[in-house]
């Protein structure tokens, strides 16, 4: 089996992985390259972008942009292999960006083609064989992957983290579907700060259920498909007997996940009371109605809202009645004018008073040591990091590290 990088290995996001055995190419992933990463040139990939396609696949981890958000660019003959859920997800979020990216309907139309695979059922493409198992991260359905050909088994982890929701399982999972592999190909998004612990989400809905004891209008910045984080703000607005106040693509989110055959959907954190469900914000034109009876309901019982950062939700907010406090529930390095992911439209909605809660989508090193531990690999290949000779520094104590760079190979088995 032979493995190659052809972008990732220095970068967060934007990662492409290929496997290669008897002619058969295997791809991981082909998203965007994330704002402020070093911009490489378009990918030109044998295979994947252009020839053969007969015997090559893709397989998606999970519904982030730098991680399936080039597809639009791919052959229509390519197999594209995602997860059911994760692609219903995509689909409605592909949907609403139609409307100001006609792109998104080259993603929409590859999505309607797509293969889809379920956790714990393996399949084959060509010699290799190919075992999904979930994983937690802020991408709801998001996947890892055994990968079998020719005696040699590799773990290619995805994005994931130890301290969600549902993470409580991945040990288990790991132990039942994957075992004891021979190489992991391993994000190392956290690499950064090796020491840290991170908050879990349940630490952090604790965090929210304290804040909304103040009977003010609770306004939370995040993202739209941060399914964990939109049902966890929901039952905690529940329990405190406030409006949960959402748009109609948000709303539209959380039906997908609660009425999904998914196995972690019929779990009571993806579900909502169907005599109190989120509320729906209604447009009025280009904007959200609002009248005198609205403010006065939600001024009496006290409301979440989860904002979104554009004109619309400025406008709403600036007219909601009493007082007012905002929050941030996603990386902060979209409000500092010094990231390369800067989002002024955002830092602009904002603005200066605010409450940072968020927790990581992705392992700490703590976490991941452990997870590494249970795997027992001979080597690991870090992608999905900006600093890949760090994770060479904290992990070569216990593993033996195979340091790639872009568009390198290595052929499997190695000697160590």
């Amino acid at each position: 089996m032979n493995i190659t990088i052809h972008r990732g290995t220095d970068q967060i996001g934007g990662c492409v992985t290929e496997y290669e055995h008897e002619g058969w190419k295997l791809f991981v992933d082909y998203g965007e390259q994330l704002p402020g990463s070093p911009k490489s040139d378009t990918l030109e990939v044998e295979g994947l972008t252009k020839g053969d396609l007969t015997k090559s696949a893709l397989l998606i981890t999970h519904y982030h942009g730098d991680h399936i958000g080039c597809i639009k660019d791919l052959p229509k003959e390519l197999a594209i292999y995602i997860g059911e859920l994760g692609r219903d997800i995509q689909l409605v979020l592909s949907m609403h960006l139609s409307y100001v990216d006609k792109d998104q309907h080259l993603v929409i139309e590859r999505l309607n083609a797509a293969n889809v695979f379920r956790p714990g059922n393996s399949f084959r493409i060509g010699p290799f064989k190919i075992m999904p198992v979930n994983v937690d991260h802020s991408a709801f359905d998001a996947y890892a992957f055994k990968i079998e050909a020719n005696d040699v088994t590799v773990f290619h982890t995805g994005d994931f983290r130890t301290h969600g929701f549902r993470s409580g399982k991945l040990e288990k999972m790991l132990d039942i579907y994957i075992g004891k592999v021979d190489y992991v190909v391993c994000e190392g998004t956290n690499v950064a700060r090796p020491d840290s612990t991170s908050r879990s989400e349940r630490e952090l809905q604790g965090d929210f259920r304290k804040a909304l004891r103040q009977k003010v209008g609770h306004i939370v910045y995040l993202s739209s498909t941060n399914i964990d984080r939109l049902f966890s703000l929901y039952h905690v607005a529940l329990e405190a007997r406030m409006l949960f106040l959402v748009d109609a693509y948000q709303k539209q989110i959380m039906e997908k996940v609660a009425k999904s055959n998914s196995l972690w959907s019929k779990s009571e954190l993806y579900q909502y009371d169907v005599n109190y469900p989120p509320i729906v914000l209604f447009r009025d034109g280009d904007d959200f109605t609002f009248n005198d009876k609205f403010a006065k309901t939600i001024n009496d019982r006290g409301y979440v809202l989860i904002a979104r950062a554009n004109e619309k939700f400025d406008k709403l907010i600036e007219k909601l009645p009493g007082e007012k406090k905002k929050y941030l529930s996603m990386w902060k390095g979209y409000v500092d004018e010094k990231s390369g992911a800067y989002r002024k439209d955002l830092a602009k909605s904002l603005g200066s008073d605010y409450e940072y809660l968020h927790t990581s989508g992705h392992c700490d090193m703590n976490s991941m040591r452990e997870i590494l531990r249970q795997l027992k690999p001979k080597a690991i290949i870090p992608i999905h990091t900006d600093n890949p000779d760090k994770f060479v520094e904290l992990f070569c104590d216990e593993w033996h590290i195979i340091r790639l760079h872009d568009g390198q190979s290595i052929q499997l088995p190695i000697n160590i």
